[in-house]
């Protein structure tokens, strides 16, 4: 930079606090000029004190190296002196400016002053989708070297080429994308304008335009559209030989397994025949590989797609960015694919430059807006879940969700689900999930009848998610959210700019506001008396808990009805004040400029969200239907911020049915599969749940003999009764077990619970203990990320333990060596009072089954078998599967958990006896 001397801080200290007596360890200071590290100024300090223990062991600084160093005092004016007139950058300003000011202020130096960046908040907003803003991860993901994290002179020197790269990164935006940052910046809460400001007049010099088309004067990348090649031909391998070919010029490392290509057979006779067929395929068979060459085969010859639905939209881009290669590479021609999900994962362009017009100072508005505006100049698919996003932006990226299949004239060929939509046409196959496929509208039913057929992998959770797309929640903190954007009277909040707008045409009338205002108010007092007596019902009554949130049964709640009839008068009422309070407005539409259309634009965003959480009111507390259960969620922790209502279907045969209708009719052939499609006890599990008529057999095809051959499984027989003592008692017990386990293994582990609660006392105690200091300790909850971050943190550090709940239990793949152990804390079964699991069982008893047997059984049966599946994913893959709870082997329904499993050594084993064995094989 050329204008611009940066003076790039770090600090170790004793502690967090200077106030309580916490002192620095070590400064170091990299001064940038001129876009280049000019010096380095690194001291040790004498905090006068002795250095905590975890804080040597996490910064590698001992008493003895700080002994002979100089107190702060001695260095303090040298400090401030080296800082005048520089601008003062650190990763995240607000823990080492402070800390430093502190200091100053306690050796009598005068305080520093001058402008601040924050480098944890510039680098959020130009690497918006980065896995992690933390320093380590964050040089690490860059390619930026950091050979000691927590040593002042390693972590500064890493911040000031972080810096650097930001401001790299800045230089090659368009100009247009910066000008819109610089505007923005002034909001945020550090001095990044100057930075902004700075790159615009580099960028102002130069003649070219921009790189990137614009829309409403907005820099994107435009989403890459499909065009179906001709001449391609392509024949199904009929042979063994011939399948043989194929797989190997697609894997290296191919060895033929029988089980892999029966599959494929099948795939291929289902598409081809029209048919319905099942196939239970065990983990680290090449599921994947074996329906995607028969599908795009079947696409090719009948130029129509095939659809492949997973469950999470991970395992959607994992296929696309990892499979699809190896499936052209087989057959030797271009396979066209896309992937393809739910509206509401795209953004809308046009909500955005509405945003941007309508004037939102926000912090969180803001900030999330700068993060979008860079993506855009990335980003080909327009899938929000790309960013990574967090505090008040989740909320602001909902307005930033399309909603609505009609486009503006300029949206055409622009929009990024529309051209999603469009390249299905031309695709071979299309990658969706789950929901989109449970979803109802005009595009999936034109998905479905323009499609060639249908696979269904993981498709054990189409039964999951056929309750969660069909479930309707009401959350207390997403509609105050609501109700305060509508009612703020603040400038920059919508009601007062729809004000000034209507005043300045002309069209104000102050009847009609105060009618807006009078319909408001009788709404909020209705929804907080209806607030206070769901509350005021749930608070105090026993229910299924779940981590520190209570679950109650609507049913069970002695909530007066016509307090909920009340909302929704309200709620009528206020809709037709507020499409009142607008009316002429929207007459004169066509003479608005677009600042003020964006203004017109808000205000009937959130009357059109009001109007559909009428419907969501009517259908939670108004209506009963016999097929479906609702419940109550709270923590009394946290009343009424806590407050959720949610309605599940309770048959999800019946949702499903409904949805594949159109396939089902069409005599396209669908194939279902899944690692787990069966138990022994009941082979239909799963089967009647997805509502698969029984003339439908379950194939279960087999692994190799010799695929677990590295496998064993341990049960630790001196573990306590998981029923018999307090969870205390047991956590601290599995805690143990973990932390002897991670020593041996060097890490490398997964940690599987059925509990958040479990799961974060667990983890706090090993934290606690220090045991485990030179581990990466990813928690599912407590650490920051989605399931798919986590599962990136925990492969990319050689020393890491992975805390899980259900979501881990499946669906996770870490082949090879980076993972070794799987810990199952306790079998998993669903808890007997869950909304969901209750209503079921409940409808089972009343059908004269048991529900134990038929139900609860045969499903955490299941979900062992998946747990097991993530631990060998080749027949060169090794690993331990341990099992703390005892139940396994002391309950009558114990066997039925082994049998499910691979035919692998068991051996019952106390704590101690299990780590000789497992040390004795590592030393091996």
């Amino acid at each position: 930079m050329e204008k611009l001397k940066f003076a790039v801080v770090d600090l170790e200290t004793t502690g967090h606090s200077p106030e309580k007596g916490d002192r620095i360890i070590q400064i170091a200071i990299m001064f940038i000029e001129n876009g280049i590290l000019t010096d380095e100024y690194v001291r040790f300090v004498n905090p006068g004190q002795p250095i905590p223990v975890f804080i040597q062991e996490l910064t590698g600084i001992s008493d003895k190296e700080v002994e002979e160093a100089p107190e702060f005092r001695e260095i303090a004016l040298e400090v401030s002196e080296l800082l005048s007139g520089w601008v003062f950058a650190a990763h995240n300003t607000n823990f080492d400016l402070p800390f430093l000011q502190k200091e100053f202020s306690r050796c009598g130096v005068p305080l520093w002053s001058g402008r601040q960046v924050d480098t944890v908040e510039l680098a959020k907003i130009v690497f918006p989708t980065a896995v992690s803003y933390r320093l380590k991860e964050l040089t690490e993901e860059l390619g930026i070297p950091l050979p000691s994290a927590h040593r002042a002179d390693d972590d500064a020197k890493a911040t000031a080429q972080l810096l650097l790269r930001c401001i790299g990164k800045v230089h090659q935006l368009p100009a247009e994308t910066t000008a819109l940052l610089h505007k923005r910046s002034f909001s945020l809460k550090s001095d990044l304008s100057i930075l902004f400001y700075n790159v615009l007049q580099h960028l102002n010099k130069k003649v070219s335009g921009s790189r990137l088309p614009t829309f409403r004067g907005i820099p994107y990348r435009q989403a890459r559209h499909l065009s179906r090649p001709e001449g391609r031909n392509t024949a199904y391998p009929e042979s063994r030989k011939e399948k043989d070919e194929l797989l190997a010029a697609a894997y290296p490392a191919y060895e033929s397994r029988e089980s892999q290509l029966e599959f494929m057979d099948a795939a291929w006779t289902s598409l081809q025949q029209g048919t319905e067929a099942m196939v239970e395929v065990p983990t680290g068979m090449g599921k994947t590989i074996s329906y995607l060459l028969p599908s795009a085969v079947h696409a090719i010859r009948r130029g129509q797609a095939v659809i492949v639905s997973t469950y999470t939209n991970h395992l959607a881009d994992k296929i696309m960015n990892e499979e699809l290669s190896a499936v052209s590479q087989a057959l030797g021609l271009p396979v066209q694919s896309v992937v393809l999900k739910g509206m509401g994962n795209y953004i809308s362009l046009a909500k955005l430059a509405e945003m941007l017009l309508s004037g939102e100072s926000g912090y969180d508005a803001v900030f999330t807006e700068m993060q979008v505006l860079v993506w855009l100049t990335e980003t080909e698919t327009g899938d929000l879940s790309e960013l990574n996003l967090s505090g008040g932006g989740t909320y602001f990226i909902d307005r930033l969700r399309k909603r609505t299949a009609r486009l503006a004239d300029d949206e055409d060929g622009v929009d990024y689900h529309q051209v999603a939509l469009r390249n299905c046409s031309e695709a071979d196959l299309v990658i969706t999930n789950h929901a989109l496929l449970l979803s109802e509208g005009d595009s999936r039913d034109r998905l479905i009848r323009e499609s060639a057929g249908l696979i269904v992998d993981e498709a054990h959770q189409f039964i999951h998610a056929a309750f969660k797309t069909n479930e309707i929640i009401f959350s207390y903190t997403s509609w105050k959210y609501m109700m305060g954007q509508i009612s703020s009277e603040a400038n920059d909040q919508i009601s007062c700019r729809l004000e000034k707008l209507l005043t300045r045409r002309r069209l104000y009338r102050s009847r009609l506001h105060s009618a807006v205002n009078s319909a408001f108010d009788r709404f909020s007092k209705s929804f907080d008396h209806a607030v206070r007596e769901l509350a005021g019902s749930g608070s105090g009554k026993k229910g299924h808990v779940r981590g520190s949130r209570m679950h109650i049964g609507l049913d069970e709640l002695p909530a007066d009805k016509g307090v909920f009839e009340e909302v929704y008068k309200a709620m009528e009422q206020l809709t037709s004040c507020m499409d009142d309070y607008v009316r002429p407005l929207g007459k004169e539409k066509g003479s608005l400029s677009p600042k003020e259309q964006a203004v017109l634009a808000e205000w009937e965003y959130w009357t059109g969200e009001l109007r559909g959480r009428t419907s969501d009111w009517i259908e939670l507390f108004l209506e009963k239907e016999r097929d479906s259960t609702a419940w109550l969620e709270l923590d009394e922790r946290s009343i009424p911020g806590s407050l959720m209502v949610i309605k599940s279907p309770v048959d999800s045969a019946k949702v499903i049915r409904r949805s594949l209708e159109p396939f089902l009719s069409g005599g396209k052939g669908i194939i279902w599969t899944s690692g787990t499609l069966s138990v022994k006890s009941d082979e239909r599990f799963v089967a009647s749940q997805l509502g698969i008529a029984d003339s439908v057999p379950v194939r279960k095809l087999l692994a190799p003999d010799h695929f677990y051959k590295g496998s064993e499984i341990f049960i630790v027989q001196d573990m306590p009764d998981i029923q018999q003592v307090s969870q205390a008692d047991y956590v601290e017990e599995v805690a143990e077990a973990v932390i002897q386990t991670v020593m041996v293994t060097e890490g490398r582990l997964f940690v599987l619970f059925t509990s958040q609660e479990m799961l974060r006392n667990t983890y706090d105690l090993i934290a606690d203990s220090g045991l485990l200091e030179e581990y990466a300790l990813i928690a599912q909850g407590i650490s920051s990320g989605s399931r798919y971050r986590l599962l990136k943190s925990f492969k990319q550090y050689n020393k890491a333990v992975l805390f899980g709940t259900n979501s881990f239990w499946e669906g996770v793949d870490v082949p090879g060596n980076a993972l070794s152990a799987i810990i199952i804390v306790r079998l998993p079964f669903s808890s007997p009072s869950e909304p969901v699991f209750k209503a079921k069982t409940a409808q089972l008893n009343r059908n004269g089954q048991n529900a134990f047997t038929s139900y609860a059984l045969p499903e955490a049966i299941l979900r062992l078998r998946q747990g097991f599946g993530r631990l060998v994913r080749s027949s060169s893959d090794t690993g331990f599967f341990i099992i703390l709870d005892r139940r396994i082997e002391t309950k009558s329904y114990g066997r039925k958990f082994l049998e499910a499993l691979p035919d692998v050594p068991v051996k019952k084993v106390s704590l101690a006896r299990m780590v000789d064995e497992l040390n004795n094989c590592y030393n091996e």
